[in-house]
């Protein structure tokens, strides 16, 4: 868990007085790399604000999952925050990439503090248009591009995020994120490995 005081800092963007009030009432919590944070059809009683690590967010139809977007330290999950606000089940679920801390926000509180710290709104406005411009580009990846182009552009975005390479994934792990059959990643990473633009380990892909 990062020192208080950093996590203080981080939050002064809202202002002394809310990142205060939020301090003050939420749960600041450690969770283990792969657990499922947030469920799907779930009530939620939390908004959370990722203080370090990094979240998986996924939809779910027929048993097929697709990854929607990453949660970086200090962004939210606007779909948690749709559903609290609402008072919905979610849509969506979530799980740790890596091991994380997380601030948890009761809904009750965000919904008091929309009318009284613009602030607030400002975070949440920017996080819908931040997964809203992601969500287009996951549209496009879909309808435009092979999925041996989809498979590579992934891992090097796990590449980006979290600044490992080789990526520590499994091909049926690599499949569920991009909503597809474990045999067709098997059949196209090999295939990229034989163009030299990936390497096969045992538990890792290596990407050139």
């Amino acid at each position: 868990m990062p020192e208080l005081s950093t996590i203080e800092k981080r939050l002064s963007y809202f202002g002394s007085e809310l990142a205060k009030k939020i301090l003050e009432v939420s749960a600041i919590k450690d969770i283990p790399k792969n657990t499922e944070i947030i469920r799907e059809g779930e009530y939620i009683k939390v908004i959370p604000i990722l203080a370090s690590g990094l979240v998986k967010v996924f939809t779910r139809s027929e048993e097929k999952e697709l990854l929607l977007y990453y949660i970086q330290p200090f962004e939210s999950c606007i779909m948690s925050f749709s559903a609290g606000l609402n008072n919905e089940k979610s849509r969506i679920f979530a799980v740790t990439e890596e091991d994380s801390s997380l601030i948890l926000i009761p809904t009750e509180k965000v919904n008091q503090w929309i009318g009284e710290y613009p602030q607030l709104n400002r975070l949440f406005y920017q996080q819908y248009d931040l997964r809203y411009t992601e969500l287009l580009d996951t549209i496009n990846h879909l309808v435009f591009d092979k999925l041996e182009k989809r498979i590579y552009d992934h891992l090097n975005e796990r590449v980006k995020l979290t600044g490992k390479n080789p990526v520590k994934i499994s091909h049926k792990e690599l499949a569920g994120e991009l909503g597809t059959a474990r045999e067709v990643v098997s059949r196209l990473v090999k295939k990229l490995e034989r163009e030299g633009r990936v390497k096969q380990n045992s538990d890792s892909i290596s990407i050139f």
